[in-house]
């Protein structure tokens, strides 16, 4: 086996990584955030401080799991020193963890925080905070999309990139 063949599975193994995390990642946030999330409360005798204890429960696993997945794309993107990503993936790789770090930084507390006070049978009224989290959510799931669409050309040949002259 020659070595640019070698080199060449190699690339195509981390481009399908690199396919799949931003895919997988962007399921779970559309089924968590999207769809789990307000059909909860519609479940028969879900109340709210129960339906919110559900929430912290499911979005803290879920924010475990997307920041496994960015550390895992993180990898995947700059340590194989010959298949390091460049350009456009890198400002939607530093997108992502600007999303991300927002999200759990500075959204979740004050959400934990009213979730802690709904708990307590206080009724701390509107926030804006559950919006903030939906937005992170929507710009997160936008890179996602742009991330595999890049992913998705770098697998393919550079000839099938160029359209024809037909």
């Amino acid at each position: 086996m020659s070595q640019a063949g070698a080199n060449e599975r190699g690339r195509i193994r981390i481009e399908l990584w690199r396919l799949v995390l931003p895919v997988l990642w962007f399921g779970m946030v559309a089924a968590i955030s999207f769809i789990e999330a307000p059909l909860k409360f519609q479940a028969p005798g879900i109340t709210i401080p129960l339906g919110l204890g559900i929430g912290r429960l499911v979005f803290a696993a879920l924010n475990v799991a997307e920041g496994l997945t960015l550390l895992a794309l993180t990898i995947l993107s700059f340590w194989p020193a010959a298949f390091r990503i460049a350009g456009a993936r890198v400002m939607v790789w530093f997108g992502l963890v600007a999303v991300y770090a927002v999200k759990i930084a500075f959204v979740r507390p004050p959400l934990n925080a009213r979730t802690d006070q709904v708990l307590q049978g206080a009724d701390p009224g509107q926030s804006p905070w559950h919006y903030v989290y939906i937005a992170c959510d929507g710009i997160t799931m936008l890179l996602l999309v742009v991330a595999a669409v890049l992913a998705a050309r770098a697998l393919l040949p550079a000839k099938q990139l160029v359209p024809s002259k037909a």
